[in-house]
């Protein structure tokens, strides 16, 4: 489904681009054209204007002597034209189009200036262009009393240029695709992947809460037979199945309202109200009423909580994560261990550690530990009466109040948990 998606992302990426750059291409060659075709046509009239000028028509031009060889010559006055036009002739014929004279700077044989007449005889009668012996010419005609009176002009150089440019544009235009498409496919790929991590885990959810709700469900399905198949007793000689029901109905309660829980926060549905907490008050107070449970379990509890300090957030959530963590501290403490929690001001942040004696944990499953239903003890944290939320919701409340919520541990030792939250007034 991904791979699907990221292609058509990249479809129709290209094909944005692709527009694009035609689009651009084509403005750019459009006016080169427009100024080549001017350039043309101004080089045209200047030619035309020379040789037809008193010093430069009227018949066979006479180079100067000191002209480059091989290069255009330049006539005896001063008015000849630059040496990138001076390619260039005309030719007078008559109203059936036979040659009555020639102006050229250049020799050239009769069959050149039979062939080209032939050109202008069949084209455009104002004037174009025509290929003759692979370079290409540019002509003029004007209407004589006699004829007419043609001006040619070289402008394959011109005409280069233009073929160039296409050639150049398709080059280009090849490269950045191909440049394009792998970065795009690149960047494609690192947009979809949190999508794709989101979805996978979205599916583990679904499947490891259903797996959960399994359980409780065929227990309550188990009871329920009972009672029906020993209908003639009384309610209180189905006091046991009926219990087992309610415990089991009790689990799948706390269950469904963590999931209801997390999915909120998920959603950001949950409209957090902001107020300055004092975080001492908020600790000792989960503190004080976990005393008890610890004394019961022969757990040593003690704590060093600095006093006065302050963040921002929700008392109620925050309280909620010291619970979790400080049940769950006392859940994997080993007999006769001892529990130890602080809370000290660290540079700008409020910073609570939770340590715990015990197994610890296992350094593969520290990564893991702050997913949703993930145990790394799975057979005891059911025994417990777990479901391997608490350790999600405490993450998530911490990261919506701005913090930063970590474990380490020492297997057959200890387990630590530090929560930092931003102090603020």
């Amino acid at each position: 489904m991904f791979t699907k998606l990221r292609n058509r992302f990249l479809i129709l990426n290209l094909v944005i681009i692709s527009v694009m750059m035609l689009a651009a291409f084509a403005a750019i060659y459009t006016i080169t054209y427009g100024n080549v075709h001017r350039d043309i046509q101004m080089e045209l009239g200047k030619v035309s204007d020379f040789l037809h000028s008193p010093d430069g028509g009227g018949g066979q031009g006479k180079p100067h002597r000191g002209g480059d060889k091989g290069g255009p010559p330049m006539f005896d006055d001063g008015m000849g034209p630059p040496a990138e036009r001076s390619v260039s002739f005309s030719l007078q014929t008559d109203v059936h189009w036979a040659i009555t004279s020639t102006n050229s700077r250049f020799d050239m044989d009769e069959d050149f200036y039979t062939n080209a007449i032939a050109k202008v005889s069949s084209g455009p009668a104002n004037g174009g262009q025509f290929t003759l012996d692979g370079n290409r010419w540019a002509y003029k005609v004007d209407l004589t009393p006699n004829g007419y009176s043609v001006v040619f002009l070289d402008v394959t150089a011109q005409v280069k240029i233009l073929t160039t440019l296409v050639y150049t544009f398709l080059i280009v235009g090849l490269v950045m695709l191909v440049v394009i498409y792998f970065t795009s496919r690149f960047f494609a790929n690192r947009s979809i992947a949190p999508v794709r991590e989101a979805f996978n885990r979205q599916k583990q959810f679904i499947a490891d809460a259903s797996h959960e709700l399994k359980t409780p469900l065929a227990v309550i399905n188990t009871n329920a037979d009972v009672l029906l198949a020993n209908s003639e007793d009384t309610i209180a000689q189905q006091a046991k199945w009926l219990q087992h029901i309610k415990s089991e109905t009790e689990r799948m309660k706390t269950l469904t309202n963590d999931l209801l829980y997390l999915t909120e926060m998920d959603d950001a549905r949950m409209q957090m109200i902001v107020t300055p907490v004092n975080l001492s008050d908020a600790v000792e107070g989960v503190l004080l009423a976990m005393e008890a449970v610890s004394f019961e379990k022969d757990i040593a509890l003690s704590y060093d909580i600095e006093p006065e300090l302050t963040v921002r957030g929700s008392s109620e959530q925050l309280g909620q994560v010291v619970m979790i963590l400080l049940d769950n501290a006392i859940k994997y403490t080993n007999p006769n261990g001892s529990i130890a929690m602080s809370l000290r001001k660290r540079h700008n942040d409020a910073l609570l550690t939770v340590t715990n004696t015990g197994p610890g944990i296992a350094p593969e499953h520290l990564e893991r530990i702050f997913d949703r239903f993930y145990r790394a003890d799975p057979s005891r944290s059911r025994k417990m009466g777990g479901y391997g939320l608490g350790l999600a919701i405490a993450k998530s409340i911490v990261e919506q109040h701005s913090g930063r919520i970590s474990a380490k541990s020492v297997v057959g030792e200890s387990t630590t948990f530090t929560v930092q939250l931003p102090l603020g007034a």
